[in-house]
């Protein structure tokens, strides 16, 4: 287990960024809690893209191990033609507003996985959404569940594959997902009494965003990712300081089959992390 560099005495660490099968994630609740446990983590964050329909079971089974759960969040949305994600921590899983807004963008993916459903038949290729929610259980629908089926009739050979040649932006099947601002994002999440933090800055151009972000309430920046180097992590650690906000970080864990390196509980937080986005949840 990778824990960024000397935090100092805490509790034990906290894994930060965590997808289950709820959402594009392999792994069960119990599964989760099991990983956690044996990683001796004191807290754990779930954050499914798009849903919370994950973390009650979570909070169940973290409960009779003795793990605390972080509810929380993973929102896509779009700025100038790039995909930015705000992480949500400690979201009121009852605002009515809030779900209001998550069975839109529920609906949003049935709606843009059907048209990507409908252009890979034009091609020739036999999928349809049965395949898709086998796969997908009971997840929020995403491209990782239709590249899966595209690998199961034999169309690919793996997900990278199917992204490159079919499903990724700009390819033959790809269709747009419903754009939220960043800001908007943000603003939902402050909504629901949650704590926002912008995702994994390293993997795109976001930082232009910051002070708008800020206005609307941004508490955090996720300056440790597996894909970060050392050096992104320590200057958006610094950047973080500079501009008032808690730097966080997790391992995007989402199956031991999703991506190597990113494996659960590799990248930590102390507990104390933990304990600065509860002062700033509304």
């Amino acid at each position: 287990m990778k824990n960024v560099e000397n935090w100092g005495v805490h509790k034990m660490p906290a894994d930060m960024h965590i997808h289950t099968i709820y959402s594009d994630g392999g792994s069960t609740p119990g599964e989760i809690i099991e990983m956690a446990k044996s990683l001796k983590l004191e807290a754990i964050a779930i954050t499914d893209h798009d849903t919370i329909d994950g973390i009650q079971p979570t909070l169940h089974e973290g409960l009779a191990i003795g793990i605390e759960v972080i509810p929380g969040i993973e929102l896509g949305s779009y700025s100038q033609g790039e995909e930015i994600h705000i992480l949500g921590y400690l979201v009121d899983l009852s605002n009515r507003l809030f779900l209001e807004k998550l069975a839109i963008l529920c609906e949003a993916r049935v709606y843009r996985m059907e048209r990507m459903v409908e252009k890979l038949q034009e091609l020739g290729f036999h999928v349809n959404m049965g395949m898709i929610t086998d796969i997908s259980g009971r997840g929020s629908l995403g491209r990782p569940h239709l590249a899966m089926a595209m690998i199961k009739i034999g169309a690919v050979e793996t997900i990278f594959e199917a992204f490159e040649k079919y499903i990724g932006e700009g390819r033959p099947a790809y269709v747009p997902r419903y754009k939220m601002e960043p800001v908007e994002a943000v603003t939902l999440i402050k909504s629901a009494g949650g704590a926002p933090v912008l995702a994994h800055p390293g993997l795109n151009k976001s930082e232009y965003l910051l002070e708008d972000l800020i206005k609307a309430g941004l508490v955090g920046i996720e300056a440790y990712h597996p894909s970060h180097s050392t050096e992104q992590s320590n200057y958006f650690k610094q950047l973080a300081w500079q501009k008032g906000l808690i730097a966080t970080g997790g391992s995007d864990y989402h199956s031991p089959r999703h991506k190597e390196g990113n494996r659960f509980g590799m990248i930590t937080v102390p507990y104390s992390v933990v304990e600065e986005l509860k002062k700033r949840a509304v």
